[in-house]
């Protein structure tokens, strides 16, 4: 059982659909399906041990990505230090959350580059960036594979993966569409974020390490 003290949004994975914030599409998205492919595809079972610094950070990280993504007001976050929060990619500037809900979380997550000829950021608002990746995968789950250091400062490796079930489609600037049909395999993808919590268990600073065209490369095949 763990400790009383800590904040529900370290316990379990989900709990910020329950507030009463302000949601992008009006209501708290519907996670049901992503939740069941997780279960089944995962190659964890950190809740098997429910105070383990692993199921607890990854039910920090997945309560945030549904804040950033879906709460249109950062003040709304639970998950974050109000004072002192930053997101940062691959040693890049910092983004506070304004920055992140006007990029999108795909896109900040990308990085203003974008990729080569597949995807570029700046053709992209928040709403064209989910559809897009929403059409391909209908789920894009996470996981934590391992915790090193301990709190307030830890360092996270990480799966995200999927399976490509329709085509992707992305507009880039010249005006010429990208476009790869769908086929049915797995995209994975790996990386490392390093994040600093405050005495409350709330994201101070995240920094995101991972390879963009990873996964546009087994998307556009």
């Amino acid at each position: 059982e763990a400790p009383p003290t800590l904040p529900d949004f370290l316990l379990d994975p989900n709990v910020v659909l329950k507030d009463d914030a302000k949601w992008r599409y009006k209501r708290a998205p519907d996670y049901s399906l992503t939740t069941t492919t997780f279960e089944k595809t995962k190659s964890t079972s950190w809740e098997k041990n429910p105070t383990s610094l692993e199921f607890l950070v990854q039910n920090l990280v997945k309560n945030w990505e549904k804040e950033a993504s879906y709460k249109v007001d950062p003040k709304e976050w639970r998950t974050i230090s109000q004072d002192s929060y930053s997101f940062h990619l691959n040693g890049g500037p910092g983004m506070s959350a304004d920055d992140m809900l006007h990029l999108g979380t795909y896109n900040a997550l990308i990085g203003e580059k974008g990729v080569k000829g597949v995807y570029e950021t700046s053709a992209m608002d928040f709403n064209t960036s989910h559809k897009l990746f929403k059409g391909a995968m209908k789920t894009f789950n996470w996981e934590v594979l391992e915790v090193l250091g301990a709190p307030p400062k830890v360092s996270i490796k990480w799966r995200h993966w999927g399976v490509m079930s329709g085509n992707y489609r992305a507009k880039l600037n010249s005006g010429r569409s990208v476009i790869a049909r769908a086929h049915g395999k797995m995209i994975e993808v790996f990386g490392i974020t390093v994040a600093e919590v405050d005495d409350q268990f709330r994201i101070k600073f995240l920094e995101t390490f991972w390879e963009p065209d990873q996964m546009f490369r087994q998307l556009v095949e």
